[in-house]
């Protein structure tokens, strides 16, 4: 009795999409990866193969609802009805803005620091007895939400605290820059996604209705500006209004604290000699007497300049 073939499986093997991402494929050139039908997630890590972030993340972003169903024979009963043919996620459905987002957030260059052997339970415990020869990594493990991971939700991107991280990292990522820096002396805002249009004019119109400024530089080869005020609290205020609402000639432009530019460290030359400086007291700073002139101590004749050689004459 010859063999029943599973019509799910047919041309799967055509699938662009492979089974591992190539951080757990590893380094090494000579493994051999099948590949999977429809496979968006890598069957190791569960992240996307493409943007190798959480499935929450992904889904998130690109606002992707899932409707298909979740055990192994309604999954084989819906991929017969489709015919393998229509994808169960449609990357083209997402925005340019969604697009854009996923690649700022993608890592670009395989992790393999994430290979790393597993923990030692036994050591853990405290009762390992294989020393430096135990193949797993005799550390302690850190006990936060991250250590607490159900694989069935980061299979389906729900309830993932490493998706969750993410997520609130993008959300509240613009409200840091607008936080005020600890240095009170700090009255410098810096502008991004200046257009050759806008001029400092532009610029002046619209943070003067915050407070006295001092200075507006713009570089629009770097497409960017610094507004520097007389005071922090115009400045404060300034940021606070025109975050997330700054608008000029039809350009979005985004806001920053400016930062004060770091002083390059010390070589241990420079702080030593710093350091171990010691002056001599103004009493015994005395100016040399000019040529031609006669020192009042002389200990030898051949000191005085007045002298014609080594040797006097009487």
């Amino acid at each position: 009795m010859a063999t029943k073939a599973d019509p799910n499986k047919q041309g799967w093997e055509e699938s662009e999409f492979p089974i591992l991402c190539e951080t757990c494929l590893g380094d090494n050139p000579y493994v051999r990866m099948t590949r999977q039908g429809f496979g968006k997630e890598c069957k190791t890590c569960l992240l996307d193969l493409q943007y190798n972030l959480p499935v929450q993340v992904r889904d998130t972003a690109l606002n992707i609802t899932n409707d298909a169903p979740r055990s192994e024979i309604n999954r084989e009963y819906f991929a017969q009805n489709i015919e393998g043919k229509v994808s169960l996620i449609n990357y083209g459905k997402a925005d340019s803005a969604s697009r854009e987002m996923l690649k700022k957030l993608a890592r670009t260059e395989p992790y393999y620091k994430r290979n790393r052997p597993h923990i030692c339970s036994f050591f853990v415990k405290g009762t390992c007895t294989r020393g430096d020869e135990c193949p797993y990594r005799h550390e302690i493990p850190e006990e936060n939400e991250l250590s607490h991971q159900n694989i069935k939700d980061r299979y389906y991107g729900t309830n993932d605290p490493v998706a969750k991280k993410i997520l609130n990292r993008v959300k509240g990522g613009g409200n840091s820059n607008i936080i005020p820096p600890e240095d009170k002396t700090i009255t410098s805002l810096f502008i991004t996604g200046i257009e050759d249009d806008i001029t400092e004019a532009d610029l002046r119109g619209f943070f003067y209705a915050f407070g006295e400024i001092k200075s507006v530089v713009v570089v629009h080869k770097s497409r960017c500006a610094f507004v520097n005020y007389a005071t922090r609290a115009s400045a404060e205020q300034a940021i606070d209004q025109s975050h997330n609402n700054l608008n000029i000639k039809g350009h979005a432009l985004k806001i920053a604290w400016g930062r004060p530019r770091p002083t390059g460290p010390k070589t241990e030359v420079q702080a030593e000699s710093s350091q171990n400086i010691i002056l001599p007291p103004l009493e015994s700073m005395q100016i040399p007497a000019p040529p031609g002139e006669a020192s009042p101590d002389f200990l030898y004749p051949s000191q005085d300049p007045t002298y014609q050689g080594s040797s006097t004459k009487s």
